[in-house]
């Protein structure tokens, strides 16, 4: 009986002993994994020197706003025009002159009165058509 009630106490000793030895490594593993981060917000990051490229992308004609005009401009101010659009979009000085003198991105923009009739398009294609017009209007 004092044999059984000896082992007993060693064995729980031996297993108090592991489950602190366990918690112990698991601790150890949770305060490492927490404070080895590469993760810094405030560190460039290599691998994407720019996390906006919008920024430094050159908008082209020819590889963005060509697109967007197609999708949703075209089928009333395409050439010929209709539903009596008062201009075709279709060309590269068309859209051009649009931006530059016929109002056309305050035109996309007006919630009031939008176009596409059928509502406004995309805040990203509005955005695209009014970071190309502040580059310069590049064509290719």
């Amino acid at each position: 009986m004092v044999l059984s009630k000896i082992k007993k106490i060693t064995l729980n000793k031996y297993a108090m002993n592991l489950k602190n030895l366990i918690s112990l490594i698991v601790v150890t593993l949770l305060l490492f994994s927490c404070s080895g981060s590469d993760d810094d917000p405030t560190t460039p990051n290599s691998n994407n020197p720019d996390p906006n490229p919008n920024n430094s992308t050159n908008i082209t004609y020819n590889s963005h706003i060509k697109s967007i005009m197609s999708g949703n401009c075209t089928s009333c101010h395409g050439n010929p025009t209709t539903n009596s659009a008062p201009m075709s979009l279709t060309t590269y000085s068309e859209v051009k002159n649009a931006v530059e003198t016929r109002g056309l991105i305050e035109r996309i923009n007006d919630t009031n009165n939008p176009m596409p009739q059928g509502g406004l398009m995309s805040q990203t294609n509005r955005d695209l058509i009014q970071q190309w017009k502040d580059q310069g209007f590049l064509e290719n």
